[in-house]
Order: structure tokens, then sequence, then C-alpha cells
């Protein structure tokens, strides 16, 4: 068991907190764009819908971020949800150095939003806001167009490693 400090107190412990974060599944987007230069892309662990009217997701990302310092003045941003067996590309986008997209398969749309193929979502964002919040921020993305494939399961984030969905399929989406 973890524990952590009383609200309100300051003792909280970045491992025991990261430890308890990290038992909250969670997908794993690339958030990808075209710049001058080329395609420049991140993994992202958080994605949220936020509203269907107007169509709103957001992202969050450490303030820090040499990759979104980029990607938020591009005009169209590629988020694609990543599948189970995508690993690879999660560990490639998320690399410090090197070619983040040598051996992934993408397509880029005519506004330069880039997606990794063969994922189960695909959307075109534009950046709506930014909101500080502590060493992230939380960027809120205007949804502009989306691409389902239900029946590919995706890539999920669970205790700082990748885990396969598992689930009934019965009674799903009817």
């Amino acid at each position: 068991m973890i524990t952590t400090s009383r609200p309100g107190s300051s003792g909280l412990d970045e491992h025991s907190l990261r430890t308890a974060f990290g038992t909250c599944p969670s997908g794993v987007v690339a958030v990808c764009g075209l710049a001058a230069d080329g395609p420049v892309g991140m993994a992202v662990s958080t994605f949220v819908p936020v509203s269907m009217t107007p169509p709103l997701a957001a992202i969050c990302v450490q303030r820090t971020s040499r990759t979104w310092a980029v990607l938020r003045t591009l005009p169209a941003l590629g988020i694609s949800v990543l599948a189970d067996g995508h690993e690879h590309a999660a560990r490639a986008l998320a690399a410090k150095d090197g070619d983040r997209f040598a051996g992934l398969a993408t397509d880029t749309t005519a506004d330069g939003a880039v997606h990794v193929l063969g994922g189960p979502t695909r959307f075109v964002c534009s950046l709506e806001a930014e909101t500080e919040a502590g060493d992230h921020l939380i960027a809120t993305l205007r949804v502009h167009t989306a691409r389902a494939e239900p029946a590919i399961d995706p890539l999920v984030f669970h205790r700082s490693g990748f885990a396969r969905v598992s689930r009934q399929r019965e009674g799903y989406g009817r």
C-alpha cells in the first residue's frame, strides 16, 4: 500500500504520487505536425475528450517540452490514438534524441497534420487555448475532423509500461 500526505500538507513524495498516478490506465496518442524542416511529433499519455459542442479535446504536456514549443505554432495537428502493437511508435515519439519518425508509417493531410497509421482514431486539430497547470500545460484542441476504426484496440499505458485492453466485446457499441 502506498500512502501520501494529508490534504493541505507539503509532505507529498513524488515517487509515491507517480506510483499512484500510474495505477490509472491511459491511452497513448501521437501529436504530430509538419514544420518547415519536416515532421515533428511527440507521444502523450494524457488525452481527454472535452466537449461535443464545440468539438474540443485536451492534452497535457510538460511546460519544458521543446517539441511542444514547435507543435503549438503549427496550424494543424494530427492526433493519432496509437494501437496495441504501436509500442515502438510510442517509444520513438517519446525519445529525447534521434529521428522520431524512423520506421513509422505516417500520412500528412493537406493542412499539415501528420498521423501515425494503423491506430483506432485520427483527429485533425488546432490549438484553441493553453492553461498552466503546475509543471505541465493543458492544451485545449479544436477538433476539425475525426476518423475512427473501433475494431482496432488502443495502446494502453499502465504502471509505467504498456498493457493490452482486455474486454468482452458483447454488447459494446450496441
